[in-house]
């Protein structure tokens, strides 16, 4: 068969058009009317899309079970329904690594909600018997939790609007799914397995204290049935997943012929372990590379340790040397020699060892991922939330350093590199935007008193680290330091400093 495709002129992605493009591309080789709706994920941006979608599409390939496809949902932004509903849930996963590319069509997602408008479809699911996991990414700040209490905040504006929503339309994922779950408590249906993927600390408490708490506050005895009968497994993801952008749509189209409205371009790496607890059926994601265990923490600590905390405290630093992605950053090889060295000496002696788990290899992996120049991040993006990482997965590193009586310079630094960030402009006065739930407080207390970081370590998420004697001096020196010798040679400085006390 001879292809109409023109290089100039992209062929739209539908089902229709899928065997021409199986002429120049993977695609999904299994009949998508028959795959049963088995996962609502809400969240469905590109992180989902590169991550649980693909492997819920292995699984439909493998043919071992078609009973696990996806329904998306999307709280806030339409942009998931409108891009991807006219191409029938299809979209193109671009994997770029150092050497080679490939790219495949996933299927796996079928029908995609816009939840303030499509409410009754997103009930409909969600109370469908056949749901049997509620999946979700939708980052920490959709948890409402207080990051010094982990306590859930019943005060969030919109919290309170879905405590009394009459309508059936909530602004939470959590005003869903206690409905969904109160409906299939009194009809008699299983509960599903609710499936936090975000990268928080401790994900099942979160997942579940998020939703017990809410429950509790419409029905108490709704809440005691959630937290008796549904499963809320932990698990630890890992993907780096950029922002996609118009020229990686236009390179799809160049490349493969695919006028695709919303691709993801992703790396080769990808790793899902999940805790084996689940309220209604385990999807046999163990056939097609996902790793079910009992205990998911240590996992999860090694990665969000390594390769969380550093995306903050790169993002940051590389920010104001006036970098903008992270290959170019770690090109700069002071940065580079600063991100090696604050993991091999700083982070990873404070981690457990994990059976089966090569913590060094991990690090060199990390490493060559965060330099592949084929999968460029935006340190805008990792910088996000920023108050969030710091405190999840930077503090708590520096806290068992200093109890420890480890070497904890560079973690210092990048405490000391977020806190120059949160000012909202770099070394040259040029502004950036501060994306963070705190940014309006933190701006405020980092610019009140210059280099004094005292006013900013009241805030709470220093918690006891404030009171570490000499520690709001060693800080800030180190912000000083980046504001008048700039971060390479604050850097470069105080790598040569750990140099000699190692030697010494």
């Amino acid at each position: 068969m001879t292809s109409p495709w023109r290089p100039d002129c992209g062929v739209p992605l539908s089902d229709a058009t899928l065997r021409l493009h199986s002429h120049r591309i993977d695609v999904p080789t299994y009949d998508r009317s028959t795959l049963s709706r088995g996962v609502v994920h809400i969240g469905a941006g590109n992180f989902h899309r590169a991550h649980q979608a693909v492997y819920f599409d292995d699984l439909a390939r493998s043919g071992i079970s078609k009973r696990w496809g996806v329904t998306g949902v999307s709280l806030h932004s339409p942009d998931t329904k409108n891009l991807l509903s006219p191409q029938d849930g299809l979209y193109t996963v671009v994997q770029r690594g150092h050497d080679r590319q490939t790219a495949r069509v996933v299927g796996s997602i079928g029908s995609i909600h816009y939840a303030p408008t499509d409410g009754a479809a997103v009930r409909a699911a969600l109370g469908d018997p056949q749901t049997r996991i509620v999946s979700l990414t939708i980052t920490g700040n959709g948890y409402f939790l207080n990051p010094a209490t982990d306590e859930f905040d019943a005060d969030n504006p919109d919290v309170r609007a879905d405590l009394i929503a009459s309508d059936g339309r909530y602004a939470t994922a959590w005003g869903y799914l206690a409905e969904a779950l109160d409906h299939r408590r009194r009809a008699g249906i299983a509960p599903f397995t609710v499936l936090c993927c975000d990268n928080i600390p401790g994900d099942t408490q979160a997942a579940r204290t998020a939703l017990v708490s809410f429950a509790a506050l419409k029905d108490p005895g709704l809440a005691r049935w959630i937290d008796t009968y549904v499963a809320f497994p932990s698990t630890m993801v890992d993907r780096i997943t950029p922002q996609t952008s118009k020229s990686d749509r236009q390179f799809v189209e160049k490349t493969f012929g695919i006028a695709d409205k919303w691709p993801v371009v992703t790396e080769p790496y990808c790793q899902w372990i999940i805790e084996d607890s689940f309220s209604n059926g385990r999807p046999p994601l163990d056939e097609v590379g996902v790793e079910f265990v009992t205990d998911v923490s240590d996992h999860k600590l090694i990665k969000t340790r390594l390769l969380n905390g550093t995306h903050i405290a790169l993002a940051c630093l590389a920010t104001l040397a006036g970098y903008q992605r992270t290959d170019e950053a770690m090109r700069d090889r002071v940065i580079f020699d600063y991100v090696e060295q604050l993991m091999r000496d700083e982070v990873q002696p404070l981690l457990p060892a994990v059976p089966g788990m090569n913590t060094p290899d991990y690090r060199d992996i990390l490493l060559d991922r965060l330099s592949n120049p084929w999968m460029s991040d935006q340190l805008s993006r990792l910088a996000r939330r920023g108050s969030e990482k710091i405190s999840s997965f930077v503090l708590p590193s520096l806290q068992e350093a200093i109890a420890q009586g480890r070497p904890h310079t560079l973690l210092m630094l990048a405490v000391a590199g977020w806190a120059r960030y949160v000012r909202g402009h770099d070394l040259k006065g040029r502004k950036f935007s501060i994306e963070d739930s705190q940014a309006i407080p933190l701006t405020r207390l980092a610019t009140m008193a210059g280099n004094d970081p005292d006013p900013l370590l009241g805030h709470e998420m220093f918690g006891e680290l404030s009171t570490v004697p000499g520690f709001a001096d060693r800080l800030g020196d180190m912000i000083a330091d980046i504001d008048q010798r700039g971060v390479i040679r604050t850097l470069r400085r105080v790598l040569r400093a750990d140099a000699r006390e190692l030697a010494s």
